[in-house]
């Protein structure tokens, strides 16, 4: 059986937020149109941990964890040339994007924001403040346990 991955994931809450996926328990997490993320998407396992990261709030933060419920697959939005994440150059045959499933986990009592993450000398290393453009990125065993301690339990 593979070791546990963790993962953090970035939605701009405007678009989706968190207390979207509590309302809805489940959902396919698409749109992902960056080729490093897509390698993340494509390394998820189901049981795998999620930080769920409010990208563009005020302030940025994690808000709470979820699960990976379904490994990648082909994003049907890429298809769709209604849908703003359509990729002409993308076809059913050689999908070029994917996607997976992810299931509410917890609702952090205190929500973990991007300066107290950067002012915590255990997560000086993650990828989220070294590679801050990335919406899916791997996180450590070690930094998902501190910045669990930090959000706390809801």
């Amino acid at each position: 059986m593979a070791k546990k991955q963790y993962w953090l994931m970035k939605s701009d809450p405007e678009e989706y937020d968190f207390e979207d996926l509590k309302k809805d328990g489940e959902t396919y997490w698409d749109g992902i149109r960056n080729y490093a993320a897509r390698i993340h998407l494509r390394n998820m396992k189901k049981g795998d941990g999620v930080l769920f990261y409010h990208s563009n709030a005020k302030p940025p933060a994690v808000v709470g964890t979820a699960t990976v419920t379904k490994e990648a697959y082909p994003d049907h939005t890429q298809f769709d040339k209604k849908n703003k994440h359509y990729d002409a150059k993308s076809s059913k045959d050689d999908p070029r994007w994917d996607m997976v499933d992810i299931q509410f986990d917890k609702e952090f009592k205190n929500q973990v924001s991007l300066n107290s993450i950067k002012e915590t000398e255990e997560l000086q290393n993650m990828a989220l403040i070294k590679i801050t453009r990335l919406s899916v990125s791997p996180v450590t065993s070690d930094e998902w346990k501190t910045i669990i301690k930090m959000g706390g339990k809801k």
